[in-house]
């Protein structure tokens, strides 16, 4: 039977596009996709560097299409004040107009250095300042290779949802991206992709929550998604969305990406 979560298709523009081209492009992906028509059941989701938020948001608004694209952050700190320079916080991100936010992506956990126990701290602020959390979990190359992934994926899952409730998880969102995959050109087959997320992660949900947060939070594929492949990994029910990273930098690609997140009918 189909679920109707819906989806999220959300676009990781990481550091790429100052302010002034970050305006221009969202300019040109909204009215591009305004003119598609909105996909059924599908959210989408722009998260560009912190300088470009407000030019983002502004285009957002002025579009009139800001009860389907939502603006994104890529990453928080977990204080809401204080001596941190170069950090930014959940208010400061919700004020500027940011309705989710990125956390424990692998480039923040790899090239960073943020552990687990640091990902669960900032998933707890952004529920804080009122934002919704896509908490990013994947397995490495040399992980995967020793058949570590569900060991990996389920520790990453317990330490970050200690101490959330069966409400706050399932408003969330969840992102499998095998690191092994992001950026590589490699991805992780549709079938592959899909058992991690409905036996590995949407099953750790069920037992450190229970069922119905399992049966709601939204867990979406990210691992070199593009125009060519996304349509094998949405037309499996259990996969919500995408995070998107390089194809998202492009209007036709992501226009795309958004138009095959609709969910067939049941």
């Amino acid at each position: 039977m189909a679920t109707h979560r819906t989806r999220l298709m959300a676009g990781n523009w990481k550091m790429n596009k100052v302010p002034s081209e970050a305006r221009a492009f969202t300019r040109q992906l909204l009215g591009r996709l305004e003119a598609a028509g909105r996909p059924e059941g599908v959210e989408v989701l722009l998260c560009p560097p912190f300088p470009a938020l407000t030019a983002v948001h502004e285009e957002i608004v002025a579009s009139g299409a800001g009860d389907w694209v939502q603006l994104g952050a890529q990453n928080l700190y977990f204080e809401t004040h204080g001596a941190f320079t170069g950090e930014v916080a959940g208010p400061m991100l919700a004020d500027a107009g940011c309705r989710y936010v990125i956390v424990g992506h692998s480039e923040r956990r790899h090239l960073f250095g943020e552990s687990d126990e640091t990902v669960a701290r900032k998933v707890k602020a952004a529920f804080s300042a009122g934002l919704v959390p896509i908490l990013c979990v994947g397995e490495t190359i040399d992980q995967r290779r020793q058949g570590q992934t569900e060991a990996v994926i389920r520790r990453q899952l317990e330490v970050a949802l200690e101490g959330l409730d069966e409400a706050a998880v399932a408003g969330m969102v969840i992102a499998y991206e095998p690191v092994w995959a992001i950026g590589t050109g490699e991805n992780a087959t549709p079938e592959e992709a899909h058992r991690v997320i409905q036996q590995v992660i949407r099953q750790r949900v069920r037992e450190l929550t229970g069922q119905a947060a399992a049966e709601r939070v939204r867990i979406q594929y990210g691992g070199s998604v593009n125009a060519t492949n996304i349509a094998d990994f949405m037309a499996l029910d259990g996969i919500d969305g995408a995070l998107v990273g390089g194809a998202s930098l492009k209007v036709d690609s992501f226009t795309a990406i958004v138009a095959a997140g609709r969910r067939k009918a049941a």
